[in-house]
């Protein structure tokens, strides 16, 4: 009779000790009420600070956090949404909603920062809460009211264990339940997660960044001005400015079309300084005015007013590399632009409507332009475009990546190889099955994507139609219709590798002969970059992303059959069917190849696709990039054009490593970075593991790891750095190669797996693991230049 009293009492006392544990501080009544604060010092107080030797937010703090925190907290999806990569994301704070959330029914109000709000007070009105001090300031709450100051504490309290394998503490799942805590919460997340201070499940700051950091904190996170950009940028941005912003119906609509295609990347004016970018906005203000940007989900959204400019917006975050692609300007560009658009005789007589259904149409919206014009644009920095939608603008892109193959390559149609007149006809005749899902953009249902996929595969039919229509009888296609990149231009063959949410485009034809391939036309092109570029909203709704999701399987499709015309057409069946076997193949009931058209390309042997890519590199010439002599190696010797002996002599080792195949790989994550130790740390070496994860079908949106098939996976090895997220590091001496790569291939327990990651490997806990991560970046930036940012750890494996 006394047991429910007992158990009441007992969980009474229980309840009250819990919140007397997670009771937080009345920081109110402690420190005055919570308000924004003026970060920004005066040039006055900027100059006073540095003549008393206070800490410089730009020389002794950025580059703390940059190689400690951004590389965790750089992208879209970073933590919390907690960008710490420049002082507006640091003041901005956290949030405990998230950005990809592929169940939601009703788009969330997107958050980029420097596009969605102005300022912190902006910020906070959309709920973001602070994790720097914003009451009264002194040193006690600058450190006590700072939730970036007590995470960065938890840890020196509960360091990590420096060996071994993290426990089950940690979880590492990229969709893991985040916690998020606000200055109030965090006795309560201190209390049950005490081994969860920052950076997350790796080591901590050293004692002099650690030291450095909360001397910041204490004086109130204060950061000197920018330096203005220095004359000759200021004259490039308004020249560039005034040339997007010619008067005529011409210049508004190029400049349109350039817009939509160029506001995704990092702008770079050629022989400038290499950290100096820009993003192409369309603003309120004119040029010589300060950039008010207008925040349009889309850049084809109704900018909302009938006067509009477009601007170059400096970029003034740390440059990450998952989201960082470059587009040079200079002066040969603008020559090439004119050439394009303002040589050919053609009449602008009326500009698009901004109404989704001609807006998210580009067939319809820039039917006025020549159409190999547009092509030419695209075909001159086609690794840009591609990058584009393979690599931005999202930071998960499972919705893309899931329909691509771990690694393919690409060429283009010749521009102009049938009449431009009739393409550009047909296109007119049939631009509404030509149409989007970014026409209903996040109105669309969670089925609306059938409008669509109905529409793609009407437009497969009548493409066949009209290839078997214009081909003369018994012509099929030939290597003259393969883009050549006018002899020199590298963009004309890519290679395209996934990693499971990411992707990274290369020029060249890299690794060996994939399964799979893509011959890309300019209605394929142009619609990839409409889908999943300009028409992509990474806050948008479910059906948005399944809609962009099963019609990426149609342009995919569409790329095949490109590729397929040029298999000996009794071959292209079979082909097809090796890359999509059990039930699930063709989004359309025929076979839509061009198969009463034999393709006019001899072949000596059964092995088309090597032969067909032997035959284009043939063509192509310079433009081809250098021959792989890793993966495409023959017969030694096989030696990399400007390599010393050291690096032959490595990469004869690399070449072992290269022809394990199947389970033999088991022991490797998706991407992992290995530095070879030459005895010489200047001359240490870099390669890029990158596994080729075979699948039996990747027309589903789902259950794909049960189409694995292990057996069947590759590797591909590349000099130098392919992707965003390191797996995992791997530091070997140059003289143990041989025994690193037994060790991969004969590893298949538990107990086989763990000397190579403790001997070879650079787990999460390793101290080394900063030292590390500091040597790749260092090297990316001398392998890559422009084209390098910081690589991002969240996708670090713990082995």
């Amino acid at each position: 009779m006394m047991k429910k009293p007992i158990i009441l009492l007992f969980f009474l006392v229980f309840t009250g000790c819990a919140s007397l544990i997670y009771q937080a501080e009345d920081y109110e009544a402690l420190y005055g009420p919570s308000t924004p604060k003026q970060r920004r010092l005066t040039e006055e107080d900027a100059a006073l600070s540095q003549q008393q030797n206070k800490v410089s937010f730009y020389q002794d703090v950025k580059p703390i956090l940059d190689s400690r925190c951004v590389v965790c907290h750089g992208c879209y999806d970073a933590p919390c949404q907690l960008k710490l990569g420049s002082i507006e994301g640091i003041d901005r704070g956290a949030i405990k909603q998230i950005v990809y959330d592929f169940a939601r029914l009703k788009a969330a109000a997107p958050t980029r920062l420097f596009i969605d709000a102005s300022d912190t007070a902006g910020w906070r009105q959309k709920d973001f809460y602070p994790v720097l001090n914003e009451r009264r300031d002194s040193t006690a709450a600058n450190l006590d009211n700072s939730v970036l100051a007590k995470l960065i504490q938890l840890k020196r309290q509960n360091p990590l264990s420096n060996t071994g394998k993290l426990d089950k503490d940690f979880d590492f799942d990229i969709s893991r339940d985040l916690q998020c805590p606000t200055v109030e919460e965090f006795p309560k997340y201190q209390h049950q997660h005490p081994q969860w201070g920052m950076p997350y499940a790796l080591p901590g700051l050293s004692q002099k960044e650690e030291d450095t950091l909360l001397r910041w904190l204490k004086k109130g996170a204060k950061v000197e001005p920018q330096p203005p950009l220095p004359k000759p940028s200021v004259a490039e941005v308004e020249k560039w400015e005034n040339y997007f912003n010619g008067p005529t119906l011409k210049h508004q609509l190029v400049s349109r079309y350039l817009y939509e295609h160029l506001f995704i990347g990092h702008l770079h004016f050629q022989g400038h300084p290499e950290q100096e970018f820009f993003r192409l906005v369309r603003s309120k203000t004119a040029p010589g005015q300060p950039i008010e940007e207008i925040n349009t989900v889309r850049p084809y959204d109704d900018p909302g007013t009938d006067a509009f400019y477009y601007r170059l917006r400096p970029v003034t975050e740390t440059l990450v590399d998952k989201v960082h692609f470059v587009y040079e300007l200079s002066d040969q560009k603008m020559q090439r632009y004119d050439e394009l658009f303002f040589q050919p005789d053609y009449q602008v007589t009326a500009l698009p409507t901004y109404r989704p259904e001609v807006a998210a149409n580009p067939f319809k919206a820039f039917i006025e332009l020549p159409l190999v014009s547009k092509y030419r644009f695209l075909l001159d920095d086609a690794e840009y475009f591609v990058t584009g939608f393979i690599k931005g603008p999202v930071c998960r892109g499972e919705i893309a990546t899931e329909s691509i193959r771990d690694h393919f390559w690409v060429v283009f149609i010749q521009p102009g190889w049938i009449d431009p007149h009739k393409v550009t006809q047909a296109l007119a005749e049939n631009n509404q099955v030509l149409g989007l899902p970014g026409e209903e953009a996040d109105k669309i249902g969670l089925f609306g994507f059938t409008k669509y996929d109905e529409f793609g595969k009407q437009y497969l039919k009548i493409k066949d139609a009209f290839i078997n229509l214009i081909l003369p009888k018994d012509q099929g296609f030939d290597l003259n219709y393969i883009w050549d990149g006018d002899g020199e231009n590298q963009n004309a063959a890519l290679t395209i590798f996934r990693h499971f949410d990411s992707a990274t485009v290369t020029k060249g034809l890299i690794g060996d002969t994939p399964l799979t391939a893509w011959v890309l036309d300019y209605p394929i092109f142009e619609r990839l970059h409409y889908l999943l570029v300009a028409g992509f909203n990474i806050y948008g709704t479910a059906g948005h992303q399944v809609a962009s999701r099963t019609y990426m399987d149609i342009l995919r499709q569409d790329g095949e059959d490109n590729f397929l015309r040029f298999m000996p057409a009794m071959q292209r069946q079979s082909i097809y069917n090796s890359w999509y076997l059990g039930k699930d193949g063709l989004r359309t009931a025929d076979a839509l190849f061009s198969i009463g058209h034999a393709t006019r390309i001899k072949y000596q042997s059964t092995d088309y696709k090597k032969e067909f890519f032997d035959q284009i590199r043939q063509r192509l010439g310079k433009a081809a990039g250098p021959v792989d002599s890793i993966n495409q190696c023959q017969e030694e010797p096989c030696i990399r054009a400007g390599t010393t002996p050291v690096q032959q002599q490595v990469d004869s080792e690399i070449r072992k490593l290269a022809k394990l195949q199947g389970l033999e790989l088991g022991a490797l994550p998706e991407m992992s970075l290995l530095r070879v130790k030459t005895g010489d740390p200047a001359g240490d070496l870099v390669y890029t593991l990158l596994i080729d994860k075979a699948y039996s079908n990747i027309s589903k949106m789902v259950a794909m790891g049960s189409r694995r098939l292990p057996e069947n996976d590759r590797i591909t090895i590349v000099p130098g750095f392919v992707g965003s997220y390191p797996n995992f590091f791997f530091s070997v001496e140059k003289n143990r190669l041989g025994e690193f790569v037994n060790k991969i291939q004969s590893a298949r327990s538990e107990a086989d797996l763990e000397p190579l990651y403790s001997q070879f490997g650079i787990r999460r806990s390793n101290p080394e693991i900063w030292q590390q991560a500091d040597w790749f970046n260092q090297q990316h930036k001398i392998y890559r230049g422009l084209q390098a940012g910081l690589l991002d750890l969240s996708r670090y494996e713990n082995l």
